[in-house]
């Protein structure tokens, strides 16, 4: 049940948003797949696949659609993989934000979210596809539900990194699946008050989120079905898991990031 009132909350935010939005694709709809490789979450309507692709970035497929998240780097990177249906933008910084790479994966129908710093930085051709959400609002896009969740530091001499109100992490949801994309964020207290995550995606490095303690204490807070430890270099993603727990009720996904 505490699914189903999380959705209808969301609803009720999606209907007092002023971003523009679109229907959500409705129980039972015919989805084509997407041809990516990676891991697969199954739901009704087809399987997530989740495809990291270097650091912070990285691609999901889902209800037909291929959704890239802060994509940076080499065009190599992205050989072989879809066409760019959806563009989550986190932050300003160069390890997330690409105007060059957004630009090489833009295409007439692609739609990018992103909070008003990002869209700042833009050339006007960007601009005029992008969605700027603010943290708490919310949108759909591509079938899905995504709403602007707060991502800052809170330790004190980590608050000149990422202040509150900038970045966006991202909640995307369909009628059952809920992921979590947590951008560069310690353990903030919207972070801890999510509930019914199925895939969460987690950064921990110094100086600029959060140590692998905070990471895994604040995973055992909001308790997501899955989680990967991503924007992560240099930190030790074995004590992160130890630190989750054994028990299996968190499966902790160790990926090749770098």
């Amino acid at each position: 049940m505490h699914l189903r009132r999380a959705l209808a909350a969301t609803t009720t935010l999606l209907l007092l948003s002023s971003c523009t939005a679109e229907p959500m694709t409705p129980p039972g709809a015919s989805i084509p797949d997407v041809d990516m490789s990676g891991d697969r979450v199954p739901t009704a309507q087809g399987d997530i696949v989740i495809h990291p692709i270097n650091h912070a970035t990285l691609a999901l497929g889902w209800l037909g659609k291929t959704h890239y998240v802060d994509p940076v780097g080499d065009a190599a990177r992205f050989e072989g993989l879809p066409a760019a249906d959806v563009i989550l933008v986190t932050d300003l910084h160069a390890d997330h934000l690409s105007v060059e790479r957004l630009s090489a994966l833009v295409t007439p129908d692609t739609v990018i979210v992103a909070p008003q710093a990002v869209y700042t930085q833009l050339p006007a051709a960007l601009q005029a596809v992008t969605r700027v959400l603010a943290n708490g609002e919310t949108t759909s896009v591509a079938g899905l539900r995504v709403e602007a969740v707060p991502m800052y530091n809170l330790t004190p001499e980590r608050l000149g990194y990422h202040e509150k109100g900038r970045g966006n992490g991202y909640v995307l949801s369909d009628t059952q699946r809920r992921v979590y994309i947590a951008g560069d964020t310690e353990d903030t207290p919207e972070m801890r008050a999510l509930r019914d995550i199925d895939v969460a995606f987690v950064p921990m490095n110094l100086p600029y989120t959060m140590t692998v303690q905070q990471a895994a204490d604040a995973v055992r807070a909001f308790t997501p079905g899955i989680v990967y430890p991503y924007h992560s270099r240099g930190s030790d993603l074995n004590e992160f898991k130890r630190l989750v727990g054994p028990d299996g009720a968190i499966e902790v996904r160790l990926r090749a990031w770098y």
